[in-house]
């Protein structure tokens, strides 16, 4: 599915962005207004207006769905899964505010990289891909169940069943093995980097995928898993007994006891929304509901000791070491803004004590909202209450403008519904069996047929013709 603007249609594009950039208020000394609704809104409005300007997936020549990357082939500072992130925010930022404006360019971009077996494998990601980046698309889908994006077309793949499909192949035979006593890995090909290694994130995000669905669909089978997965990420001494810091992982060839105790927020705060998932979902079984209960104060002190101090979004791992924050870490802020958000909705208790922590810290995020040439440009670095200069220290890409509009938009969560189940208005159509049949990617590719060759230079010729009858057809009024 790749975009029908033309080449002049994205000049056309680029010129309305910088025109609508005019209209847009800047933020003035003191960055961004959030203390009223209205200000909220203003404010995510001409955040998410600058976050979209990192993305050019609906621009033509350009692939929908991702930011400009990957770094290793020298195209962009992004990962895949980052867009998958990007998506996710959006869908919540229209979900706060009820501003539809990225709406069909977030479908678009969703539904580009659901791959050929509907399950967010799509082959040109194939080789470098870990559990953690499909399930980052996987969680996307189930948001937009959860929070009734509009429906893609029916002859599409729908929300539900995208995020069954995704669940059902980190569920697979192949996925999981009996060192460490279970769990997934953190890559999927046998060949990558990394395949040794069996990391929090990756099994936290099957967690939590599998509680959500519970609650959707209140399919057993998937509360089963949930609390699996959790049991195995706590034995595993992933989550320390005593402190609750949850850490990074460790290496089969060590039973995963060498433990790398790097800790990163979202670790921790998807495993609190996972918590939060279960415990609304075991509601009537006092004894169960209380232990989930238990899990999600624990991991929300240790989140907010160690990644809120003085109430502000702090990335322990590396912020405060020049240089040290990956693209990928200086997104963290944000998710944990927007999952912990969702936490006050479906486990209420949690609210007295988590709201107030995220208002503080977004308002210490929209502060620091001063760089660049509009005077609103946001960086990493909360705090300390000033926009570092990127010349300090490169913080102002996609990853940090996901963070202040994650933050600032979280801020009407009280006015939003909680997420929806398929019996409380939840439209997504579901498929129990998606993702079963799929060619995972630890199989080897069908091998190519002298049939196929044929195939495929015939279409190279038809697209050749085709696009020299475009660009005549294009140029004949210029």
């Amino acid at each position: 599915m790749r975009t029908t603007s033309s080449p002049r249609g994205a000049k056309w594009l680029t010129a309305l962005f910088a025109a609508a950039a005019c209209l847009l208020p800047a933020a003035n000394a003191q960055g961004y207004a959030v203390d009223t609704t209205d200000n909220i809104r203003a404010s995510a409005k001409t955040l998410a207006f600058d976050l979209m300007k990192f993305y050019n997936g609906n621009q033509s020549g350009q692939i929908p769905g991702i930011l400009p990357g990957p770094p290793s082939d020298g195209k962009g500072d992004y990962y895949w899964w980052e867009g998958g992130a990007l998506m996710g925010t959006m869908i919540d930022y229209w979900h706060l505010t009820g501003d539809t404006t990225y709406n069909d360019v977030i479908t678009q971009g969703i539904l580009h990289q659901v791959g050929d077996n509907r399950d967010f494998q799509p082959l040109n990601f194939t080789a470098s891909l870990g559990n953690d980046d499909q399930g980052f698309w996987g969680m996307t889908a189930m948001l937009a169940a959860e929070n009734k994006f509009p429906n893609p077309p029916a002859d599409q793949p729908q929300w539900l069943a995208l995020a069954q499909a995704v669940w059902a192949t980190q569920a697979a035979p192949d996925r999981h093995d009996d060192t460490c006593n279970g769990g997934l890995r953190w890559q999927i090909p046998p060949t990558n980097n990394g395949y040794d290694y069996k990391n929090t994130i990756a099994n936290a995000i099957f967690f939590n995928m599998g509680a959500r669905l519970a609650r959707y669909t209140r399919n057993e089978t998937y509360a089963t898993w949930a609390t699996k997965q959790f049991q195995w990420i706590y034995d595993v001494n992933y989550i320390d007994h005593d402190s609750w810091k949850v850490y990074d992982g460790g290496h089969v060839e060590h039973n995963c006891t060498d433990i790398n105790k790097a800790q990163f927020s979202y670790s921790a705060a998807i495993l609190v929304q996972g918590a939060a998932f279960m415990y609304n979902y075991t509601e009537g079984d006092a004894a169960t509901q209380d232990m989930w209960k238990t899990r999600i104060e624990k991991l929300t002190q240790g989140l907010f000791r160690d990644f809120f101090p003085k109430g502000i979004a702090f990335e322990l791992a590396c912020e405060g070491r020049q240089g040290a924050c990956t693209p990928d870490m200086v997104s963290f802020k944000g998710y944990v803004h927007r999952w912990m958000a969702m936490v006050t909705q479906i486990a209420p208790f949690t609210r007295d004590t988590i709201l107030p922590v995220l208002k503080t810290s977004a308002e210490a995020a929209a502060k620091q909202c001063t760089g660049g040439a509009t005077g609103r440009v946001c960086g990493f670095y909360w705090s300390g209450g000033v926009f570092v200069d990127p010349a300090v220290d490169k913080t102002t890409g996609a990853g940090e403008a996901m963070d202040v509009l994650a933050a600032v938009s979280s801020l009407l969560i009280d006015e939003a519904d909680p997420p929806v189940t398929n019996t409380t208005g939840g439209t997504s159509k579901g498929d129990p069996n998606a993702g079963t049949g799929s060619r995972h990617a630890t199989e080897p590719a069908k091998p190519i047929t002298t049939a196929d060759k044929a195939g495929a230079a015939m279409c190279t010729i038809l697209l050749i013709a085709g696009g020299i009858a475009i660009w005549i057809f294009m140029n004949l009024g210029d």
